[in-house]
């Protein structure tokens, strides 16, 4: 890309970071360091400010970058990520929404472990929720690592290391020093700017094709090379009997993953009360439903206006769809537009991923400290240090991503999710969705729901040919690919619904049947919530 370019947009990527940080000061200068503070922001949020940083937490790299850019590569078949993440919000809406809100404190594992033995749940919960969130991170890492390589002329794989490295220092910082109030500030002020960019950018498509819908397809189709077949099922999932069942077990994530990602979850107890987490879901509900349909006309307007094949030259997994989008929409390379609206649309980009991963990170360190740490030492004192381990596990979880990020470069952003969705769909919903309505459930079936689902998701994604086997793999250069589908979804999610309800039945612990009456009540009235 041109200096023009580069210079812009380091100085948007720049100011952003600055208000951020500004942000993040501030509120640590203005808050007491309890654990409701840093894990809730004190419950003060409204609803709306809480749809907004809902939104501005889901709505992350993989669906600004990955999604466009998968329809703009496959056409029809991307669409499905867009489809799956906007119909995953019913299931959120509708079953768990407010009965989460009413039943935990700050994690996940609050509500499963109401009326269970809580250590061996909390410890289980603990785990999922860290394996789940890193997963989301490295989607979060790569996307940051695509984006800057383009913004400098794809200069091989230094740049994109050295912003993952800068990515993964300044998500620590957000975190271990402004906690959930920071975050949410963050994430508001991204969901603004990216809702903004995306309106922008569909209204400049539509405006190029005189609002034209079947003039924009039927150019992305003959500019994608594949004809006819770009707008019909089965470019990217209908070429073998695995790609079918891909595309099913993907479907399948999508739409139960949402209910079960921690980072989503703890949103949920921002607001003071359970109809307000409600509202928040409603408001979120409209800007995430409007962000997806734009993505789909983003997609076809860089297939169109782009070109596939110029797509996947500048990233074989088409992450940099939208901000070559943007340059076409603005005059072309070289152009005072094109350099302006790719520096705007790549600042606003890496703003997404900043808010994201920084929301991620404060979710998987409260599930470290809160969970994990908080329920093997429970003395007073011990108890009181549990703010300063989740500051130091977001330092460690940090080291991870980076770690991770550096290795996955390669992989579209909205796939790397996909895996994310998997996992919470195996492990975390499950253990959920029993906890709440199944008065028999026990604290056996719990834990083995959550491993149920996790140890075969996990062992399913290493043995496929995203880890070895192709020469898209994660490790090219070997092959011990054993399962031949990419997302193990279709049968780790029945597994962990299975497994928990095996170690249900085959129990011999008896039900608390006050504690269920209890949390029944709780979860459906409000009373005695938090």
């Amino acid at each position: 890309m041109s200096g023009g370019h580069q210079t812009l947009a380091l100085l948007l990527f720049s100011a952003f970071v600055v208000v951020t940080l500004a942000i993040t000061t501030w509120v640590s200068r203005n808050r007491q360091g309890s654990a409701e503070e840093f894990y809730a922001g004190g419950r003060l949020f409204s609803p709306m400010e809480n749809g907004f940083a809902i939104a501005g937490d889901y709505m992350s790299a993989a669906s600004f970058l990955g999604i466009s850019g998968l329809i703009a590569l496959y056409g029809y078949d991307g669409m499905l990520y867009s489809v799956g993440f906007l119909v995953a919000w019913l299931v959120v809406l509708l079953l768990v929404a407010e009965l989460v809100r009413n039943c935990g404190r700050f994690t996940l594992a609050d509500v499963v472990a109401a009326r269970m033995t809580e250590r061996p749940v909390r410890t289980a919960l603990g785990a999922s929720s860290f394996t789940v969130s890193v997963l989301y991170l490295v989607a979060q890492m790569v996307g940051a690592g695509s984006l800057v390589a383009l913004l400098l002329g794809g200069t091989g794989a230094t740049a994109r290391s050295w912003t993952v490295v800068g990515v993964g220092a300044l998500m620590v910082i957000y975190v271990s020093l402004g906690g959930m109030r920071a975050t949410t500030w963050i994430q508001i002020v991204k969901a603004v700017l990216l809702m903004g960019g995306a309106v922008a950018l569909t209204v400049l498509v539509l405006v190029h094709f005189h609002g034209n819908v079947n003039t924009l397809l039927s150019s992305a189709a003959e500019r994608s090379g594949q004809g006819g077949d770009f707008l019909s099922p089965g470019l990217l999932y209908g070429g073998s009997w695995s790609a079918r069942f891909d595309f099913i077990s993907l479907g399948l994530a999508l739409v139960l993953g949402t209910a079960g990602l921690p980072h989503i979850l703890s949103r949920f107890y921002t607001v003071p009360t359970a109809r307000a987490a409600r509202r928040s879901v409603v408001w979120s509900i409209g800007l995430i439903g409007g962000f997806y349909l734009m993505t789909i006309v983003l997609g076809f307007g860089a297939a169109a206006l782009v070109g596939s094949a110029d797509v996947r030259a500048s990233n074989a997994s088409g992450n940099t769809a939208v901000p070559l989008l943007a340059t076409v929409l603005g005059g072309g390379e070289g152009s005072t537009g094109g350099t302006v609206l790719f520096a705007v649309v790549a600042a606003i980009a890496f703003a997404t991923i900043l808010a994201v991963v920084a929301g991620i990170t404060l979710a998987s360190s409260a599930s470290v400290a809160h969970d994990l740490y908080a329920s093997w030492r429970r003395s007073g004192a011990e108890r009181r240090s549990e703010v300063g381990v989740a500051r130091t596990a977001a330092v460690g979880i940090g080291v991870v991503a980076i770690a991770l990020g550096l290795l996955a470069q390669d992989l579209n952003v909205a796939f790397l999710v996909g895996l994310a969705f998997a996992v919470a769909a195996s492990a975390n919903l499950p253990a959920l969705l029993y906890s709440l309505f199944w008065r028999g459930f026990t604290t056996r079936g719990a834990v083995w729901a959550v491993y149920g689902g996790l140890i075969p998701a996990v062992l399913l994604v290493v043995l496929s040919p995203v880890v070895s086997g192709s020469p898209a793999s994660l490790f090219p250069g070997v092959d011990f690919q054993l399962f031949p589908l990419e997302n193990p979804g279709l049968v780790s999610v029945p597994a962990g619904f299975l497994a928990g309800w095996i170690g249900t039945v085959t129990s011999s612990e008896s039900p608390d049947e006050a504690k269920h009456a209890e949390t029944e009540v709780r979860a459906l009235t409000g009373a005695g919530a938090v």
